[in-house]
């Protein structure tokens, strides 16, 4: 079963995508802080990860950084998750590691495109 680890620190959005997401035959694990996405990132190896960008603790920047340049997790794709969708940011999340970039609040077909997409490159390059 391909896991998705959803670091993201609001509880309504945290609900609302990994209900949607476990139904789509998705296991779901979540962080509700950069820290602890980092070490649930190392420690359970998922398939990929959704990075909300303005989490307590530790940025989604900083942990995407901190997690691409581990070899254990640098190959894991990260998609950043955003309600501050302002000029630069995509740029800054694709300069910070990150594979993908959404807004919020999300489209969650456009969003399911992008996962699958991100899972199926990963795949093909196993």
């Amino acid at each position: 079963m391909t896991t998705i680890l959803l670091v993201e620190d609001n509880e309504m959005n945290r609900d609302m995508l990994s209900r949607r997401l476990m139904r789509r035959g998705f296991q779901v694990t979540m962080a509700t802080d950069g820290m602890q996405g980092i070490t649930l990132a190392r420690s359970e190896r998922p398939d990929l990860i959704l990075m909300d960008i303005s989490l307590p603790v530790v940025d989604g920047w900083e942990a995407t950084r901190t997690l691409k340049a581990d070899p254990h997790t640098q190959a894991i794709p990260v998609i950043a998750l955003t309600a501050h969708a302002l000029a630069g940011d995509r740029e800054k999340s694709l300069a910070a590691g990150c594979d993908e970039y959404e807004t919020k609040p999300v489209d969650f077909a456009r969003l399911l495109g992008k996962i699958e997409r991100l899972l199926n490159d990963r795949t093909a390059h196993a």
